[in-house]
């Protein structure tokens, strides 16, 4: 597992420059469409949280 863990960083970059950068760049871009996504989720969520709090204090 130590062996693991210390070579883990080096085997991801090599993954990730072994990619043509069109392959990158499409990854790249479908990681970021989920994390606006998983955003604009828990803006959502504190929304609705706040609209709760709202309502108790009327």
């Amino acid at each position: 597992a130590g062996y693991v863990r210390a070579h883990i960083g080096e085997w991801l970059a090599e993954e990730s420059l072994a990619k043509p950068p069109v392959v990158y760049e499409i990854e790249l871009r479908e990681r970021m469409v989920r994390v606006e996504e998983e955003l604009k989720h828990q803006r959502e969520l504190m929304k609705q949280g706040f609209d709760l709090m709202e309502k108790r204090f009327e």
